[in-house]
């Protein structure tokens, strides 16, 4: 039997750029695409400067380091996968692993955890949502679960909320407190913007 070729990817811009980060396997993780990355920072622009950033579903971490090494002081994770925890602390080794938090298990049952550790941060986090999309077996109701997550958000907590979604998904206006600022599409992914 063949080993599959181990899947990476690189860290585009920052103090960790060109840092090689491992991406867990294709069927349990699905990598952000470098233009999508590429505009959400080119969004956030110098606001993610000593900022918070909480990436929910992070898998291999990728936004959350390349947030890390474009100035934020701290990231927290959010994965339930075995093999992405794996590869998300292998990728936090490389950079700076004090700045970084790991919440194992399942996002919907840390959310009031992690909601406790930005009270105690000070609030006024990015929060960068990625979920598996909904055609994974098993999956179907991710993204009413994911919306529920999003509106139990007080305001002070969140400054920014991004999801990472599937094109064909149409996003409401508002999730609880937060109103829709824009959407961006890149072919089967968009990226919508609530504040």
């Amino acid at each position: 039997m063949k080993n599959s070729p181990i899947l990476t990817k690189k860290i585009i811009a920052g103090k960790f750029k060109g840092k090689t980060l491992k991406l867990p396997s294709k069927e349990t993780t699905r990598s952000s695409k470098a233009i999508v990355v590429e505009s959400f920072f080119n969004t956030l622009q110098f606001d993610i400067i000593d900022a918070v950033l909480v990436e929910v579903f992070s898998g291999s971490g990728s936004i959350g380091l390349e947030a890390l090494s474009r100035g934020a002081k701290k990231i927290i994770f959010m994965e339930k996968d075995r093999d992405a925890i794996k590869a998300l602390r292998e990728n936090i080794a490389q950079t700076d692993p004090s700045a970084c938090e790991i919440y194992d298990g399942d996002s919907f049952l840390n959310i009031s955890t992690v909601k406790k550790r930005l009270n105690a941060l000070g609030g006024g986090a990015f929060i960068y949502v990625d979920p598996p999309f909904s055609y994974r077996e098993g999956m179907e109701e991710i993204y009413d679960k994911t919306i529920d997550l999003i509106a139990s958000f007080p305001l002070e907590l969140a400054n920014l909320i991004i999801i990472e979604h599937m094109s064909t998904l149409e996003l409401p206006e508002s999730i609880g407190h937060f109103n829709r600022l824009k959407s961006k599409r890149f072919g089967k992914t968009s990226l919508t913007y609530y504040a």
